[in-house]
């Protein structure tokens, strides 16, 4: 694979530390600015809702520029928010800081994942994007449990100001390894948003929100599930969200490779995959010792999802690559942040911490059905690619 693919997964590792981190955080955060566990995961839909605004609002604002100074830009965003992360004084600067340093992330995945596929032979796309998001899983498998273990060492803040140094260093590997000579994204807004309104697109979104979803309403609170249910020290959520990593790390390789091969196939086994773990997952907080395999094996479940989410929707949108792909990345943050207030309503108002796994687990059936459909649809093409609007 080319160089700027890994210049890519340097600046998706610390997107992916950033986003990710948050959770094995959230106890100390409450805490520290005397807010709710529920408040305190909050955090999470405030990144999660700022990638959603800022994926198509960057895309299009950057539409004429090369694709390398976007990403350049990008990551300058993305450092600025995680600074302010590090110096924020209470719970609502904060909030806006993550939102800052959220904006930056969708409009990277969307045009990375395109400058990525662009580099590689057809029969590699997937593969491509999958290395691109080995970032993502690289982050899990190192730098979430490194992360955890510095604020609950130093404190939170301390994980920001070591997140704000890894996008220093994704910033110059972008600078140095990406081409001079990268395409601009010219981005012609009005034939893309006509491409995104295809049905098939537009349920590829919709399955990326409720497929991916459901990882969020889990892991959104996957340490106080670790400490109060499964009976856990604080300390020892490191190490098992290194576990977590671990397997995300894995199921985004093997994801890729097989969605190169058998694109829906891959899709509805990989969401049939997550959602047989998370109903698992509530039963295995019984015993510690598969509490802890499964949440090695839902890491692998989880991100065996993502490559053959984000290829189908760069599929079904030809004629909209940059957009099309970064608006996924908004879908799949949509799902971040409804999961992640669900598993806060299930806590406040449902059946309890509990009784997480399987409301995340629902959500996700709803995106596996929507696959169902959508992969029906592909045998009868004309009505799969006619427009919502009519057109002459």
């Amino acid at each position: 694979m080319p160089l700027a693919i890994y210049a890519l997964a340097v600046g998706a590792f610390g997107i992916g530390m950033t986003e990710f981190v948050i959770m094995g955080l959230l106890l100390d955060v409450a805490r520290d600015l005397d807010v709710s566990l529920s408040s305190s995961g909050l955090l999470v839909t405030g990144y999660a809702l700022g990638v959603v605004v800022g994926a198509p609002v960057l895309t299009v604002f950057t539409g004429k520029w090369r694709r390398k100074n976007v990403l350049l830009f990008l990551m300058a965003v993305f450092i600025a928010g995680n600074f302010l992360c590090a110096i924020a004084p209470d719970y609502t600067t904060l909030m806006l800081a993550r939102i800052v340093a959220a904006f930056a992330h969708g409009a990277f995945f969307g045009i990375g994942a395109v400058v990525a596929t662009d580099l590689v032979a057809k029969e590699k796309k997937a593969s491509a994007i999958a290395i691109m998001f080995t970032g993502l899983t690289v982050a899990n498998v190192l730098g979430v449990p490194f992360g955890t273990w510095l604020g609950q060492m130093f404190g939170w803040r301390a994980t920001f100001d070591a997140v704000t140094v890894i996008g220093i260093i994704a910033l110059l590997a972008t600078a140095f390894l990406v081409p001079r000579d990268e395409k601009h994204t010219n981005i012609d807004v009005a034939a893309e948003t006509r491409a995104l309104l295809r049905p098939q697109v537009l349920l590829g979104l919709a399955i990326t929100v409720l497929g991916f979803g459901g990882v969020f309403t889990a892991f959104t609170f996957i340490a106080p599930l670790l400490t109060q249910i499964a009976g856990f020290s604080d300390a020892a959520v490191s190490p098992i969200l290194l576990l977590f990593g671990a397997g995300l790390f894995f199921g985004n390789l093997y994801g890729g490779r097989f969605a190169d091969r058998h694109l829906m196939a891959t899709l509805v086994a990989s969401l049939v995959f997550l959602t047989v773990v998370l109903v698992v997952l509530t039963y295995a907080l019984d015993n510690q010792i598969f509490a802890v395999i499964t949440v090695g094996i839902l890491g692998a479940a989880a991100f065996s999802t993502v490559p053959p989410l984000q290829m189908r929707v760069l599929a079904k949108a030809e004629g909209a690559p940059s957009l099309a792909s970064s608006i996924n990345i908004a879908a799949f943050n949509l799902g971040n942040a409804g999961g992640a207030w669900l598993g806060g309503v299930a806590i406040d108002h449902g059946p309890g911490l509990p009784g997480v796994p399987l409301v995340a687990a629902a959500i996700t059936v709803g995106g596996l059905v929507l696959a169902g459909i959508s992969w029906w649809l592909d045998k009868s093409p004309r009505q799969a690619m006619k427009p919502v609007t009519s057109s002459s």
